[in-house]
């Protein structure tokens, strides 16, 4: 009998992955601990830098890669998945690495391209703006669009200058990727890192609008995994509505979630209080503590934090579904973690000596 995250005890834990092994109090390890992989989830993966947030993360995209009926999509700010296409041990999974993302213009809405390009849609520039992003799909149209306005010179230079610096990004392409092209491998790793905050956050948005609205139209098959490292990032940005909404109606047509970060005191209550698996390592900053603690379900018999663990790779596990709490060790990493930061000593060659040598 094993137990699933997600599902409760199942005797054979069909569409679901090996998270870890539960951890007895004296620290051995106990029987196998599983993370239901068949319904759509909100997952949140807290905790500070250095005891295993990003690992555990990748740990769940290698047992979705191996799940049939599933699209994971990593967004990767920190350039650390690209490894997961090379198994340490065991068969290789189609692995898609898109190292220079683009996506389509008309994928934002007026109010984005406002708010990505820092204007106020109540000023010329930024009306301008707007009014191209209505009327037009791509960036060079909404350039043309601004260009035959007979607004003041002014406007249509400060407007056109902010959709050049958009251009500059890189970032916007009418052959941009799409729900179809994120769904047809087994995993695909969306590298976010040579971005700055706003097209980074573009991607992202435009990434997780298109994996909903493909559900929601049912254009895609496979049920979308959405899976985000850094995500206090994407919270502050114009990411923060798509991952709303994925967050708040993501259950009905079939998309999950997966939110990695070391501050969640950063992102919305909602990414906290919608999350029906919470898996945490080590927090010790006091407003993330609290950010925990005001979601804390009242099934609890003590406090979040009391149970915190203290190890790297330790975890609390608190799953709303079946309203229950474990305490588990994260497995092992089949693929190379790519999260781990480098030291002099390594980049040097220096070997590790004795304190007193």
């Amino acid at each position: 009998m094993s137990f699933v995250i997600g599902r409760g005890s199942d005797a054979e834990p069909i569409q679901a992955g090996h998270l870890g092994r539960y951890r007895a109090l004296d620290g051995s390890e106990g029987a196998k601990l599983y993370v239901d992989l068949d319904g759509p989830h909100a997952m949140l993966i807290v905790g500070k830098r250095g005891y295993g947030k990003s690992f555990t993360l990748g740990v769940v995209a290698e047992e979705l890669a191996r799940a049939p009926g599933v699209a994971p999509v990593i967004v990767d700010p920190m350039g650390g998945f690209s490894t997961i296409a090379e198994p340490a041990d065991g068969e290789a999974v189609p692995v898609d690495v898109v190292d220079r993302p683009a996506v389509a213009a008309d994928v934002l809405d007026p109010r984005s391209w406002c708010s990505l390009l820092g204007l106020s849609p109540e000023s010329g520039a930024g009306g301008l703006v707007w009014q191209a992003a209505q009327e037009a799909e791509t960036l060079e149209a909404m350039c043309e669009r601004v260009e035959e306005t007979d607004a003041p010179m002014t406007d249509r230079r400060a407007a056109t200058n902010h959709l050049a610096l958009a251009e500059s990004w890189g970032v916007f392409d009418p052959a941009g990727l799409d729900a179809s092209d994120l769904a047809s491998t087994a995993i695909t790793v969306v590298d976010v890192s040579g971005l700055d905050a706003a097209p980074m956050n573009a991607v992202c948005r435009a990434i997780a609008e298109a994996l909903y609205r493909a559900r929601v139209d049912e254009t895609i098959d496979r049920l979308p995994w959405l899976m985000i490292d850094e995500a206090h990032t994407f919270f502050d940005g114009i990411a923060d509505a798509a991952l709303h909404t994925i967050l708040t109606r993501g259950r009905a047509p079939g998309v999950s979630l997966v939110l990695a970060t070391q501050r969640p005191s950063a992102v919305t209550d909602t990414a906290i209080s919608q999350s029906d698996v919470l898996i945490s390592h080590r927090l010790t900053a006091e407003a993330d503590l609290e950010a925990l603690a005001a979601a804390q379900p009242t099934y609890m018999d003590e406090s979040l934090d009391e149970r915190l663990p203290t190890e790297p790779g330790q975890v609390v596990v608190v799953d709303d579904a079946t309203e229950t709490i474990h305490a588990a060790q994260i497995r092992h990493r089949d693929t190379p973690h790519g999260g781990a930061s480098p030291s002099a000593r390594e980049v040097v060659g220096i070997e590790t000596r004795a304190a007193d040598d």
